[in-house]
């Protein structure tokens, strides 16, 4: 996956382009016979692959109307795993 070039109009333009790694030297050392990727997540935006996850809730929210951008707020209840996101009018 391509790095994005230039600069960004936005930090969103990042989500979804975290790099990949290979890691031929773990794959010889074990004996394995595969292409051994690490996908590096904690350069992603906010630091996590659950960026991916809020930007496409936002967007499907956006699409339907449930979320009016300029309108509706976004609360995030948490940074946790188990975290919950409301939408208020």
């Amino acid at each position: 996956m391509p790095l994005p070039q230039g600069i960004l109009d936005s930090s969103l333009d990042a989500i979804g382009q975290t790099p990949l790694v290979r890691l031929q030297r773990i794959a010889d050392a074990e004996g394995l016979k595969c292409n051994l990727l690490a996908k590096l997540e904690f350069l992603s935006v906010g630091g996590s692959l659950k960026d991916r996850i809020a930007k496409r809730m936002v967007e499907e929210a956006e699409r339907t109307g449930r979320l009016v951008p300029g309108k509706t707020t976004v609360i995030e209840a948490t940074s946790g795993n188990t975290g919950d996101t409301s939408f208020l009018d």
